[in-house]
């Protein structure tokens, strides 16, 4: 065993704001790798989400002797290129700057951190880019009037992208949609430059290009329970994809044109309500810290106008106005419901759930585990197969649930359960729409059920 002597006190080292020259020196980087090596080899708390601690683990005990000080810089990266930022360790961490910690380790934006230094010095791979930018691919997509959809599902095709991109030719792919949201806002008359309603929509890239009706379910729901929301164009991806490759330049590029859009009906007192927890912790949380300048004054502003859509609609329960008024009910006594690791690191709970079980009156089978997907890791060639293993337990878990329906707030999540658990999920605002409905669930996908039931 190494004499190590490494200090669990922050080093001179830390910091998690890029506008900080400090984020940028790889001396200060190590630093700060090597005590966050040491803090979660003492710990080992966090084993059982992505790859990147048992690797960790694997190296210190089986190579290195317990000597944290060895570990290379291939090392380094091959713990990176594991994470995929489901923040689940910091969300179970008790050292965090969340928790109020003096230690401030924040293993995810240390590992951003890395990627951030990687990117500046090496550049984006093809992939990198392609994946970065889902509103610039959707929109080829579309011009291609529906071939990308044909041609995802043809195997050559499939082997061709996997070779020239890295994306895994055996992942489900959403579809693109022929006609975006957007386009879909403005010919019912949602789209406006008006300010001062009660909310507008932050309908996300997922939603925008690969799933409409989940927005226009929100509208529809939202106007049951007599909310004034609008929908503002020229929104964009939140950003998470080029973050999640170090490139900050492109993320600051993306939150700026989001917040020139957004931030004149936040000054006039309306809510952002957003459809994926990535988009909306993007928003919350990661805005207001990889911003600078005036962005990052704007952007804690717009951080306290967020909100998940099930956290929005809960906040109205207690008003006359929130609706109970179901047409339809499906024929179940509970619901699967699968927890979005990017809810759970915002923490303001599951409110999607909570509506569902006070307005349909069934009771919700909870499923924490993390489904695998994470971003765009499912999707490579080196992330597909480890994804399948990682979201088993909560694969296993809905199915267990034995409920006909599942709900999930996260529709990435949702493709990752259909490829590999057997049904896709609903979001929470696409249940309550159809309740609100007559014969809202006559056409309800069927869950498959748990054999050993």
């Amino acid at each position: 065993m190494g004499n190590i002597n490494i200090s669990y006190m922050p080093t001179d080292g830390l910091t998690y704001d890029p506008s900080e020259a400090k984020y940028w020196d790889a001396d200060a980087l190590q630093q700060e790798l090597t005590r966050a090596y040491e803090i979660c080899h003492g710990c080992r708390m966090c084993f059982k989400y992505c790859d990147s601690f048992p690797l960790l683990f694997r190296l210190i005990d089986d190579q290195y002797d317990g000597d944290v000080k060895r570990i290379t810089a291939e090392d380094d990266r091959a713990i990176a290129d594991a994470c995929f930022q489901c923040k689940l360790c910091e969300v179970q961490c008790p050292y965090t700057p969340a928790e109020g910690h003096d230690f401030q380790l924040d293993f995810p934006k240390l590992l951003h951190r890395y990627e951030a230094q990687q990117q500046k010095r090496n550049g984006l791979t093809l992939r990198d880019k392609v994946l970065g930018d889902p509103d610039g691919s959707a929109k080829m997509a579309r011009a291609s009037f529906g071939v990308a959809n044909a041609m995802n599902r043809v195997k050559l095709h499939r082997w061709f992208m996997e070779k020239l991109l890295g994306i895994h030719r055996d992942k489900l792919l959403p579809d693109f949609a022929s006609s975006t949201f957007e386009k879909w806002a403005a010919e019912a008359g949602h789209l406006s430059d008006e300010t001062g309603r009660e909310a507008v929509l932050f309908q996300t890239c997922y939603v925008q290009n690969n799933e409409p009706q989940i927005g226009r379910d929100t509208l529809e729901v939202m106007e049951k329970n007599g909310v004034d929301c609008g929908c503002v164009a020229g929104l964009e991806c939140c950003g998470m994809p080029r973050w999640e490759k170090g490139d900050l330049d492109g993320l600051r590029a993306q939150a700026k044109r989001n917040l020139d859009r957004l931030m004149p009906h936040v000054e006039a007192g309306s809510k952002v309500v957003a459809l994926n927890p990535t988009c909306s912790m993007m928003m919350r949380r990661e805005y207001p810290e990889l911003l600078e300048g005036e962005d990052r004054a704007r952007a804690e502003r717009l951080a306290e106008a967020i909100a998940e859509a099930g956290e929005f609609l809960w906040s109205l329960r207690k008003e006359e106005r929130f609706c109970t008024d179901v047409k339809s009910t499906p024929d179940a006594e509970g619901f699967a419901y699968h927890a979005p690791c990017h809810l759970r690191a915002q923490r303001v709970g599951f409110k999607g759930r909570d509506v569902i079980r006070k307005v349909l009156g069934i009771k919700p089978r909870m499923v924490m585990e993390c489904c695998g997907h994470d971003g765009t890791y499912a999707m490579t060639v080196e992330g597909f197969e480890p994804s399948i293993r990682i979201g088993k337990k909560a694969f296993d878990g809905m199915q267990e649930a034995d409920q006909p329906i599942w709900v999930t707030d996260c529709p990435l999540a949702a493709i990752q359960f259909e490829q590999h658990a057997g049904a896709k999920p609903m979001h929470p605002m696409t249940v309550l729409a159809r309740a609100y409905r007559e014969n809202g669930f006559s056409t309800l996908p069927v869950a498959p059920k748990n054999e050993e039931s």
